[in-house]
């Protein structure tokens, strides 16, 4: 790879934690961002998880690249494995973005690994409700990171509308209750 770019679909659009040359809106065809992975650590526990994002198969993904410098690769390899890699359930995976300019790149991008006890699968918009409004974690409600993550999305000109209906969903339930 002559350049080193780190594509994010989820929190690492807005909080990629390390310092880059370039960043690019990009897109990413194959993988769709999806509440797709049981959280027992952040947003819920092993006995009641919770749900976060993965980068799962089929669709196509809307998120931002970063352009890595060269000197700064295995640093910022080590900082993503450390933040991405912990209990194993993504998959580092190298894979063909295309940013908003046209250009056509190669980038570092953590995909849900379906074999790993976590991934949650498919679930429908009323089923993930229904575990992101009890479940909390280490960093706090599991609903309050689909409602952030919406925020910051609505922000950068992006439209998920499963998570929209998954959102919708809960305040449907809150407001019922």
């Amino acid at each position: 790879m002559d350049e080193f770019w780190v594509f994010g679909y989820g929190s690492l659009m807005w909080n990629p934690g390390f310092e880059y040359e370039e960043k690019a809106e990009a897109l990413v065809f194959g993988y769709r961002r999806s509440l797709c992975v049981h959280s027992w650590v952040h947003r819920g526990s092993e006995a009641s998880p919770g749900l976060v994002l993965g980068l799962d198969r089929g669709g196509s993904c809307r998120g931002m690249a970063f352009r890595v410098s060269a000197a700064a690769w295995d640093e910022v390899l080590s900082y993503l494995r450390e933040r991405e890699l912990v209990t194993n359930v993504y998959l580092e995976r190298t894979t063909a973005i295309r940013l908003a300019d046209g250009r056509r790149v190669t980038a570092v991008a953590y995909v849900v690994d379906r074999a790993h006890r976590q991934y949650a699968g498919a679930l429908d918009a009323m089923e993930a409700a229904h575990i992101v409004e009890s479940a909390s974690g280490q960093s706090g409600p599991n609903d309050a990171y689909v409602f952030n993550t919406l925020a910051h999305l609505r922000e950068m000109g992006i439209r998920d509308h499963w998570l929209e209906q998954v959102a919708g969903e809960i305040d449907r339930m809150r407001e019922a209750s």
